[in-house]
């Protein structure tokens, strides 16, 4: 994902949906040099195909799910909320190079090797790391994200923006039932932005050209994907947990979205969706 935002901050800013200049840092040095490659006019329509050819549909269905959740996470800022949790944050830098993020508290929950990893990148290229961000360590399969939260400073008696992107395929189902639910808990207007692969990708009983290989490429990293859901059930699904979908968008959509027309002819990757889901208003409130 870095490799994709780097790629798409790369192009004219005329044409970009989105700008990320920190994804380039978290690239090794091949894909770093690709990406000043395509910079190149004569290259970078190679760098871009070539990318396109290896992983079809992974690049531009990346780049415009994040222009998609940047564009949910800007409404709920100037709504108002002022609590951001982002999931699993891995080297999302939605906290360094959006300027509204600067009036929220940010919660980066995330393993200790991965925010390392990232802590050790950004200060590089910040002059100091921003002090309404906090960072949280926690392993989802086996730690209480409401322990966790609390203990950092989150406030659930007032509304907040959960970000949960590329996670919850890794997960097993009681883990993000748990997730989901606590954040059903929290205060009426807060909201949650997350990721989920279609049930049918994972059971094979829809075909979706792009899905094997991947699946099967994952399971050799030792990162299976363990969690999907099907489309049509999501409502009922998040319902039964306390919450109330908003919006669930396929790659097809959001592509359309994000690159206008031409994402009409962009394929791959269908198997994925971004759902948006708030915490309604209690009767009893």
């Amino acid at each position: 994902m870095a490799f994709f935002r780097a790629l798409e901050s790369a192009r004219p800013l005329r044409v970009r949906i989105i700008s990320d200049p920190f994804a380039m840092y978290f690239l090794r040095p091949a894909l770093r040099c690709a990406v000043f490659l395509s910079r190149v006019p004569l290259l970078g329509g190679a760098v871009t195909w070539y990318a396109d050819r290896r992983l079809p549909g992974a690049r531009t269905s990346g780049v415009a799910r994040t222009r998609l959740i940047d564009n949910v996470l800007g409404e709920a800022l100037r709504d108002g909320i002022a609590q951001v949790v982002i999931l699993g944050a891995g080297f999302d830098c939605r906290a360094y190079r959006l300027p509204a993020m600067r009036a929220a508290v940010v919660f980066e929950v995330d393993q200790p090797a991965t925010r390392s990893a990232k802590l050790e990148r950004l200060r590089r290229v910040l002059p100091e790391i921003p002090d309404n961000v906090r960072f949280v360590e926690m392993d989802f399969n086996r730690q209480s994200l409401p322990d966790v939260l609390r203990q950092a400073g989150l406030d659930p008696r007032r509304p907040a923006v959960f970000l949960w992107e590329g996670v919850t395929n890794y997960l097993a189902a009681d883990a993000v039932d748990a997730v989901l639910r606590f954040i059903a808990g929290c205060a009426a207007g807060t909201r949650v932005v997350f990721t989920y692969v279609h049930r049918g990708a994972l059971d094979g009983s829809m075909r979706f050209p792009d899905a094997a290989e991947l699946l099967r490429d994952v399971a050799r990293l030792g990162e299976p994907w363990t969690f999907g859901l099907a489309p049509e059930e999501v409502p009922d699904y998040l319902r039964a947990r306390g919450l109330q979908l908003e919006r669930d968008a396929g790659a097809r959509e959001y592509r359309v979205e994000g690159f206008g027309p031409k994402g009409e002819r962009m394929k791959g990757y269908d198997f994925y969706h971004v759902a948006i889901a708030s915490v309604p208003r209690r009767r009893d409130a």
